[in-house]
């Protein structure tokens, strides 16, 4: 196909540029030390290292403990907590920490900190979800109680995501110079170069080997570049450099829930738009037979081997290969003949000759856009796009350079975004229209009913075994759905392996499957990295 053979062009300049790259812009030399790493790993957030304001949420926090963890098999596990219970009705959390845990400042962790951290992330308006939490008090110095407002299946994940602030410090500066009770605490961060951390001397688990950290910001091109230089002792590449070659390193493949799709605005554009003034609705996207048809068309197995190198695998939902996944999200794709029929059924014929199709006088054309500065992104638009051709589909390919663009056109334009978590509530956040808009939830303003129904259930189900069968129902219950039998509201395209190359002395061990990738995921199980001679 011509879009892969751009598409491999591309990458191999991109390797190409990497390896002619001055590294005069890096200030960290090469890593001799067993006992200081070097990482390139991307991760930096916009809005600092403060939990309370989402850090954290997908991945390792680092700097902060959780209450719950999750281990290399995804089974929660204790961390500051030692004892967990719900109550019969499912509305009272009693849980029971730790009382030998200090923070980094050397001041002891107790209840009325986390109490004061649950409170204030649900005040906080950030990207921690906790709607359902009613209130979260200090019941003794070691022990606390986190009463809902109705039953809430998935709340246990906030246990395992929400690093624990100091009540005593906390406050506007903390994102830039946080505190907590993590393996590592910040020593220095220059924004957008990188940051410095040492072992938190009162860190209450098993000792880290290594006892400082670098985290290079480096773009992709920089961060490869530096890693051929052996200047960095980690990596993570994207999967179209990782089949090349780095002396003195390793790829380490890991298994993701990260994924890749075109999400869909589905109502029609009508002049309205957002209360910060972004238009909503979108003519073509919101007629069902268009993306139902590009759903059939995309061959999912050819964007795995022609973008992902073979590091990945075809995506039919948003949470493929976890519980809560209904495995009839699957179906046969590749299939341009059937996607035809469905826009020909539709009304859809191409009138005067020009390959695109119209409708009422609407052509069958769009906007796909993806952020500027990832390739994958790119390179999946870019072959999509190439895939709808034959079909009578124009979609052009437009590249942002901020989220703040991307975030005003996503009602209204095709957008290529990436989600993934260990938490069933990312369906109900990308599928309910109760809070469709708000954020990143629903941006496409999708609706259903029933799949409203449904989600709603889930979320105040019984019990977590319970949910599951709701969640998938959501997907597909036979009749109507959020997946591509149903409503078709995304075409979700690639489940993404991360590829790191990793120095051939360093045992990162057994890596967990990662979540999508902000933060640093790779480093969940950073106590049991050691360095090999």
């Amino acid at each position: 196909m011509h879009a892969f053979s751009t598409i491999r062009a591309g990458r191999f300049l991109l390797a190409a540029l990497a390896g002619l790259l001055v590294m005069a812009t890096l200030t960290v030399s090469p890593v001799l030390a067993k006992d200081t790493l070097t990482l390139a790993v991307k991760g930096e957030p916009d809005d600092g290292y403060d939990p309370t304001l989402g850090w954290g949420r997908y991945g390792n926090p680092l700097f902060q403990s959780t209450l719950l963890k999750r281990d290399e098999n995804l089974n929660i596990v204790n961390d500051l907590a030692t004892a967990v219970t719900l109550s019969a009705d499912a509305l009272t959390w009693d849980v029971t920490i730790r009382e030998d845990v200090k923070f980094s400042d050397g001041s002891p962790l107790t209840a009325e900190d986390v109490a004061y951290t649950f409170t204030t992330a649900a005040n906080s308006g950030g990207k921690v979800d906790l709607i359902n939490m009613d209130k979260a008090e200090a019941t003794g110095t070691h022990t606390l109680r986190i009463t809902l407002n109705k039953r809430d299946t998935t709340f246990i994940n906030r246990l395992v995501s929400l690093g624990i602030v100091p009540k005593a410090t906390h406050g506007p500066g903390y994102a830039r110079k946080p505190v907590g009770s993590g393996p590592y605490r910040m020593v220095e961060w220059n924004e957008g170069q990188q940051m410095i951390a040492e072992v938190n001397p009162y860190y209450f688990g098993d000792k880290p080997y290594f006892k400082k950290l670098v985290f290079l910001f480096t773009d992709e091109d920089t961060s490869f570049a530096a890693a051929k230089a052996g200047q960095v002792d980690a990596v993570v590449v994207p999967q179209a450099l990782a089949m090349q070659t780095v002396p003195g390193m390793v790829m380490h493949s890991v298994k993701s829930v990260d994924n890749r799709g075109l999400m869909f605005p589905c109502v029609p554009d009508t002049g309205k738009k957002t209360d910060k003034g972004a238009p909503i609705g979108n003519n073509v996207t919101a007629d069902l037979a268009i993306r139902k048809a590009i759903n059939v068309a995309i061959n999912r197995d050819m964007l795995v081997k022609g973008v992902l190198e073979g590091f990945g695998s075809p995506a039919y939902g948003p949470c493929d290969g976890l519980p809560w996944n209904n495995p009839e999200n699957k179906f046969k794709d590749n299939d341009a003949n059937t996607a035809r029929k469905i826009l020909a059924d539709a009304g859809w014929k191409d009138s005067d000759g020009d390959g695109i199709l119209e409708k009422n006088s609407i052509k069958a054309e769009f906007t796909i856009i993806y952020p500027a500065d990832r390739a994958i992104r790119q390179y999946l638009a870019l072959a999509v796009a190439d895939m709808l051709k034959p079909i009578g589909i124009h979609a052009v390919v437009e590249g942002k350079r901020s989220w703040d663009e991307i975030k005003h056109r996503m009602h209204s334009s095709v957008i290529v975004f990436g989600w993934g978590a260990h938490d069933p509530i990312e369906v109900y956040q990308l599928y309910s229209s109760h809070h469709a808009g708000e954020g990143w939830n629903n941006p496409g303003f999708y609706t259903n009913p029933k799949v409203n129904e449904y989600l709603d259930d889930a979320i105040s189900a019984e019990n977590y075994e319970a949910s599951l069968d709701l969640w998938k129902k959501a997907q597909w219950d036979g009749t109507t759905g959020s997946n591509a039998h149903g409503d078709a509201p995304w075409a979700w395209l690639v489940n993404l392996d991360h590829t790191y190359f990793v120095s051939e002395h360093l045992d990162v061990g057994v890596s967990q499957v990662e979540p999508h990738g902000h933060g640093w995921p790779i480093t969940a199980n950073i106590q049991k990295w050691t360095w090999k001679d």
